[in-house]
């Protein structure tokens, strides 16, 4: 009898995907709110931190870098999932509903 190594073997549950876009690609519609919610705040967050830095706005100098930075952590995966979500939506090769992670 000879010897196969199963773990490099590919068969068809290995083709099978777990994920619940891969058979239809509609619009998780719970990930791309939670995605543009992200930008929207992040944007937000930005432009009203740089305001309060710059003494334009109440708070100080150390509030408005903050609120900076915050906006800037939650506008980076807003900006990234919501422009996943418009290729997707668009038809851009490369682009699916399903390289958005699940909620």
């Amino acid at each position: 009898m000879a010897y196969v190594d199963h773990a490099f073997s590919i068969s068809d549950e290995d083709m099978m995907f777990e994920t619940p876009y891969a058979l239809n690609n509609k619009p998780p519609i719970k990930e791309i709110a939670l995605a543009v919610s992200l930008l929207v705040v992040g944007t937000l967050g930005i432009v009203l931190g740089t305001l309060m830095a710059s003494y334009r706005v109440g708070g100080d100098r150390t509030h408005g870098v903050f609120f900076a930075i915050l906006g800037a952590i939650l506008f980076i995966p807003g900006f990234y999932y919501t422009r996943i979500a418009y290729y997707a939506y668009k038809g851009y090769k490369g682009f699916s509903f399903s390289n958005i992670p699940p909620v």
